[in-house]
Order: C-alpha cells, then sequence, then structure tokens
C-alpha cells in the first residue's frame, strides 16, 4: 500500500482528502504544519506528499526545499494561493503538479494516481532494484535516503548515509580510509583519519547488534572497512 502524507493546516482538508485517498487504496499520514510534517517524513516511509503553501510554523515552499535536499519523492501543491510565481517557484523547486482550492477530491486523487503512474514509468524493475539495498538486516533507501535496521527506521547524517552507501554498494569491497574520505567529501585526503573512524562508530551504533564486535561493517586490520555479504 502506497503511503501518502496529507498537510494542510485546516482539519477538515485533511479528513476530506485522506477519506477520498484510502477509498482508493492508499495508505495516509496527516500533518497540520511544516514541521510536524518533515518529522513525519523522516521517520516514516512515505510515497507521496500532498501540501498547502501557506503553513504555521514552516511554509509549504520550504519543506519542499528541506525534503529535496534527500528525497525525490512525488510531492503535489494544493493552494488558495493563485499568484502564477507561488506555482512558479514551487515547480522550480521540484514540485510534480500543483492544484489551487477550492478543489473537487476526486481530481486530486486523479493527480496522484497520474504521479504514481509517472514516477513508476520513469523507474523498470532493474532500476527501482538499484535504488533499494538490502543486506541481511540493514537496508538503504537511495531515494528518500533513509537507513532502515530490522524494518525500523535509523536517522542518518548524509555523511553518514554517504559512507553506509558506498560500503553497501560495494559489499564485500575493501575501502581505505582515503577513499572513503575522498568519495564522501570530494576532497583529497589530507590524512585526517579520525574524522572517517568516528563516522564508522556513528554508523555501527544504528546498523549492529553489538558495535564492539561488528559484523556488517567490519575493520580489515591495516587496509580500511568492508561491509559483509551475506
Amino acid at each position: 500500500m502506497k503511503a501518502i502524507l496529507i498537510i494542510d493546516d485546516e482539519k477538515e482538508i485533511r479528513e476530506l482528502l485522506g477519506i477520498y485517498l484510502k477509498n482508493y487504496g492508499y495508505g495516509t499520514f496527516e500533518a497540520e504544519n511544516g514541521q510536524e510534517a518533515l518529522e513525519l517524513f523522516q521517520k516514516e516511509k512515505i510515497d507521496l506528499v500532498l501540501a498547502d503553501v501557506m503553513m504555521p510554523e514552516m511554509d509549504g515552499i520550504e519543506l519542499l526545499r528541506k525534503m529535496r535536499q534527500d528525497s525525490h519523492v512525488p510531492f503535489l501543491f494544493i493552494s488558495a494561493k493563485s499568484d502564477d510565481m507561488d506555482k512558479i517557484n514551487g515547480l522550480q523547486l521540484g514540485a510534480d503538479d500543483y492544484i489551487g482550492k477550492p478543489f473537487n477530491p476526486l481530481e486530486v486523487v486523479s493527480r496522484v494516481q497520474a504521479l504514481f503512474r509517472r514516477a513508476d514509468s520513469y523507474h523498470t524493475p532493474e532500476q527501482r532494484e538499484r535504488e533499494f539495498i538490502e543486506i541481511g538486516d540493514v537496508a538503504l533507501d537511495l531515494l528518500s535516503c533513509k537507513l532502515y535496521k530490522q524494518g525500523e527506521y535509523k536517522e542518518t547524517t548524509s555523511y553518514e548515509f554517504k559512507i553506509l552507501a558506498l560500503l553497501m554498494k560495494n559489499a564485500g569491497r575493501v575501502f581505505t580510509k582515503a577513499h572513503i574520505y575522498e568519495q564522501v567529501w570530494g576532497e583529497e585526503y589530507m590524512g585526517d583519519e579520525n574524522l572517517v573512524m568516528v563516522y564508522i562508530s556513528k554508523i555501527r551504533d544504528k546498523i549492529e547488534d553489538n558495535p564492539r564486535k561488528p559484523v556488517h561493517l567490519v575493520t580489515i586490520r591495516g587496509l580500511g572497512y568492508r561491509f559483509e555479504k551475506v
């Protein structure tokens, strides 16, 4: 079941959209402001976002900007604002569609269905497989930049995720600290071993049952690190 995050400060609108979307087989989450929505988005597996533009605490434009730092999930604005510049700004930031208020709930459902069809057409089964890496009980969603351990979401920083993605994409291969640094930070390695070691330690805290005796992300003494294949 695909999950849709509905964000609007009007409870009646959230409930109305929720009823229609559930009738068409979608799961829903609701948030009344951008900050609450961002926290939900980071914890749950969300497949599409429906968001108002004008909201308290964090507006829809800022929410989209933050989401697009890590994710390309389909994003549909629903707004009473008719200013063309608001629509243009939203689309330029990466929104996939825009519909004005008042709206017909069935039209919203049709737009949602169209966005899902478009997203599915862009990704072949082989591409989707490459966008999700699962080794043992550790899984990475490369599109939404999320880490799961035994199905439970684990929050990561961007550098933690990049290191883990590099190692899991190349499971079984040994990477030196220098190689990890240059691949992840995009800069020439200047011998700062502690930086990479700190990030490796933080990653182990999230993916290992016993970080002191890692079985996934192991140290190859004198060489570097390797993510073990199952």
